[in-house]
């Protein structure tokens, strides 16, 4: 993470509001730097609807392949991501801290560790110590409230100058939703997405298929439009979760009630596809104010 930031950061950081059904909580575990603050842990309610697009490179991270596994019951729970290690080009004793990690997670949880979804950025080809996270699981569980997605985003930096983050709200019929959305800056951007990690959580209703469908179309010209130097990713990861807090349940991604939800979903990915993709820019000079 740097110390100068980007002239391309916002002036403005929006309020991000507390989202039903989503708690939040931060950590330092020591995965490459003391006394930094490596892990952010998101609690969902049960019921909670899960989406997600990955990188298309033919070597994912250890995190991308669990991901990609356990997202076909389209629920979760937790949601662990860490900053410093990628976890990626690390064979057997990646998948096994993927497992280790998700276990100790569930057990803290009260839940079942494929309901657990993770993401890693940083160093690439190193070993994760998913020990680490043991000495810190119980206490961010406890921890876990409503609230501040800024300290998410932070949490999650690696070469960011900057943390980023999003919100817009939505009507689906009477209701008002709400999506909040955090990210970490790319890299490495080709053909699609970034060395990027993306998390956007809405108390919307709907459905696991229909939030799939609206996550894919919505990373076409959003995430899935930004190059930088032709490098493909590991680790990209754009999930969404869907607690369901929030107006009648929606089961069709076509359902006309969405239209507003879709606008809004749009803006929020455009919003941290550019911020995530300008930091970099900014920081390799290539692009100026």
């Amino acid at each position: 993470m740097s110390t100068a930031v980007s002239p391309l950061a916002p002036l403005h950081v929006p309020e991000m509001p507390a989202i039903a059904g989503v708690r939040l909580a931060t950590a330092a575990a020591g995965i490459r730097y003391a006394g930094r603050t490596d892990v952010l842990l998101v609690l969902l309610d049960e019921g909670t609807a899960a989406a997600g697009v990955f990188t298309r490179s033919k070597c994912p991270s250890a995190p991308v392949e669990w991901c990609r596994a356990h997202l076909k019951k389209g629920k979760a729970r937790v949601l662990v991501v860490n900053s410093g290690n990628a976890n990626a080009f690390t064979g057997k004793s990646g998948r096994d801290a993927c497992k280790f990690t998700a276990q100790i997670a569930s057990r803290a949880a009260g839940c079942k560790p494929e309901d657990v979804f993770l993401a890693s950025t940083g160093v690439i080809g190193e070993p994760l110590k998913a020990q680490a996270f043991e000495g810190v699981m119980e206490g961010l569980v406890a921890r876990a409230q409503a609230g501040d997605f800024l300290a998410a985003a932070r949490a999650i930096m690696t070469t960011d100058t900057f943390p980023k983050v999003a919100t817009a709200t939505a009507k689906i019929g009477k209701a008002t939703v709400t999506i909040n959305g955090i990210a970490k800056g790319a890299g490495m951007i080709a053909p699609d997405m970034a060395t990027m990690l993306s998390f956007i959580f809405t108390d919307a209703a709907i459905s696991a298929p229909a939030l799939q469908s609206l996550l894919k179309d919505g990373a076409g010209d959003t995430f899935n439009a930004v190059t930088i130097d032709g490098d493909t990713s590991t680790s990209d990861t754009l999930m969404t979760f869907a607690t369901g807090k929030a107006g009648a349940r929606i089961a069709r991604a076509a359902d006309p009630r969405l239209k507003g939800f879709k606008k809004a979903l749009h803006a929020v990915l455009a919003n941290l596809s550019a911020l995530g993709g300008a930091g970099l820019l900014a920081l390799r000079g290539l692009c100026r104010l």
